[in-house]
């Protein structure tokens, strides 16, 4: 068999690619091992994809290349067979290859999904121990709040008996004094009608 076109079969995966880390220890509850253990997990299941995606992208290259420098030799049909044999053997690893890493990337964030869901079940007594702490506090600053609101409208209430009933009493002593106006008034025009009578009846002076 001819020496293969894909030189990238060769390459061990000693070294991961470069590049900014999988964003996930940050998000993991867990300790500082673990998280790091997750994104070094992670780094290489991308690393992993990647090469399996780029190898998948060189064989593709190299047996579209193949297809043509085969019709320039003698045996071309035996020359197009080989390359098919080698591009789908390629492909086939690559597949491998980037399976793994997807593999590995699934473990890992099921792993995440668990932690987040055992530090949820033991933080729930805590949790719900401060959601009924916050429930009575809220129920005790509605029942302050209404006790206050109830005191303001009792208050209101007093002071607006108190404003009628001096208003009943001011206006008593008005109608007390126009009433005692109007009686010396009248006292005063009957004298006045006395008099004026008395003298009318009085005989004329010689």
């Amino acid at each position: 068999m001819p020496a293969s076109r894909f030189p990238l079969r060769r390459i061990c995966l000693c070294v991961l690619f470069a590049g900014a880390p999988y964003a996930v220890a940050a998000d993991a509850p867990a300790g500082d091992a673990q998280a790091a253990d997750w994104a070094a997990r992670m780094e290489r299941a991308v690393a992993l994809q990647r090469e399996g995606s780029e190898r998948k992208a060189e064989a593709e290259r190299v047996f579209e290349k193949a297809g043509t420098e085969c019709y320039q030799k003698f045996l071309v049909n035996r020359c197009r067979a080989n390359a098919r044999t080698e591009y789908r053997e390629e492909v086939k690893e690559a597949r491998r290859i980037e399976n793994e890493g997807k593999a590995i990337e699934r473990q890992v964030k099921k792993e995440q999904l668990n932690a987040r869901d055992r530090e949820a079940e033991a933080l729930a007594p805590q949790r719900a121990a401060e959601l009924q702490s916050r429930e009575a506090e809220t129920a005790a600053a509605r029942s302050s709040a209404a006790a206050l609101e109830a005191e303001k409208r009792a208050d209101q209430a007093r002071k607006a008996e108190e404003g009628a009933r001096r208003k009943a009493e001011e206006a008593g002593q008005q109608q007390k004094k126009q009433a005692e106006h109007e009686a010396r008034v009248a006292e005063k025009k009957a004298k006045a009608e006395a008099d004026a009578a008395a003298r009318a009846a009085a005989p004329p002076k010689q």
